[in-house]
């Protein structure tokens, strides 16, 4: 008798639903930001060095894997068509002071950004369009900036899409961009 509430809690238990989690997804989400040690800033050992680490920009986007496919020009990003860079939710930058990009001056705020790839070159759009899916519903009307890159080659296939942001100029960050054997780099002017 002394046994029987447990066996009812333990049946109880038991029979609930589990709870249902997605699967691990195949493009893991990752997160650059420039300053690149921005998320650490928490651990600076002096108000100065905290500042100096507040975060300017922030990218967060999806990493696909290459996997022997080809990338540019085939299937996963045809020529002269909008793509997502990255895989799954469109990708998304948060610029955390005003910017200048190219011609065009861009506020603080959260956009997508997504470009047109070519052989030679890249239009990289920055668009007020976010929490979407891929580009499948892209409108260039909503863009607030638009340049066009130079593509560049280099020997060692890169295999996840890859993002990063490094200062090449005091005041100018470039984002970085690769896949495969192509990497494209955006100036950003951070006021």
């Amino acid at each position: 008798m002394r046994f029987l509430p447990l066996l009812l809690v333990f049946l109880s238990v038991a029979v609930l639903p589990a709870q249902d989690f997605a699967d691990i997804d195949k493009s893991p989400l990752d997160a650059v930001y420039y300053p690149a040690r921005a998320a650490f800033r928490a651990f600076a050992k002096t108000d100065s060095a905290a500042m100096a680490m507040e975060p300017k920009v922030r990218v967060l986007y999806s990493r696909p894997y290459k996997k022997g496919r080809e990338v540019w020009g085939g299937d996963l990003a045809p020529y002269g068509e909008p793509y997502r860079l990255g895989a799954n939710e469109t990708t998304e930058i948060t610029f955390f002071a005003p910017v200048k990009i190219g011609d065009h001056l861009v506020p603080a705020g959260r956009y997508s950004i997504g470009a047109i790839p070519n052989a030679n070159s890249w239009e990289v759009f920055f668009s007020l369009d976010v929490d979407g899916w891929g580009v499948y519903a892209y409108k260039p009307e909503h863009n607030i900036a638009t340049i066009s890159v130079p593509t560049s080659k280099v020997e060692e296939v890169i295999e996840n899409f890859s993002i990063s942001l490094y200062e090449a100029s005091p005041g100018t960050v470039h984002l970085k961009m690769g896949w495969d054997t192509t990497v494209v780099e955006v100036p950003i002017s951070v006021l």
